[in-house]
């Protein structure tokens, strides 16, 4: 079974960044597309971002457009999701997950491997 790691997440003040990771250590991402999705206490799960397994597609939720920024790194097989202008309502759990289908996808159901999540709290 192929494992996603993220890390990154922290305590941060409102208007604050952070900068997550989705590393892959027994394969490839170069051949997945990749997304992020968050979870809020008592909230469903939401797609944030997704990238392309090119690069050249990418998407954001309406609630983070302009503020995030998801890339991806071909020699340290990892994905990155920037965040800037952190938001309370940012607060949750932020988890990566692989696809093996093309594109970019917002949907849970596309994917075919998950992390375990990094937490992320934006309070003053």
């Amino acid at each position: 079974q192929y494992q996603l790691v993220e890390s990154g997440g922290d305590l941060v003040q409102p208007g604050g960044s952070l900068r997550l990771s989705c590393a892959a250590s027994d394969f490839t991402l170069d051949y997945y597309g990749v997304g992020w999705f968050r979870q809020a206490p008592g909230k469903e799960r939401e797609g944030v971002s997704c990238i392309s397994r090119s690069s050249h597609n990418a998407n954001y939720a309406d609630s983070v457009k302009g503020r995030f920024t998801i890339s991806r790194d071909y020699a340290k097989n990892t994905v990155y999701l920037q965040m800037n202008s952190l938001k309370p309502e940012d607060t949750a759990v932020y988890t990566c997950a692989a696809t093996t289908a093309y594109g970019c996808f917002m949907r849970d159901y596309a994917y075919n491997y998950w992390g375990q999540g990094t937490p992320v709290t934006v309070s003053s």
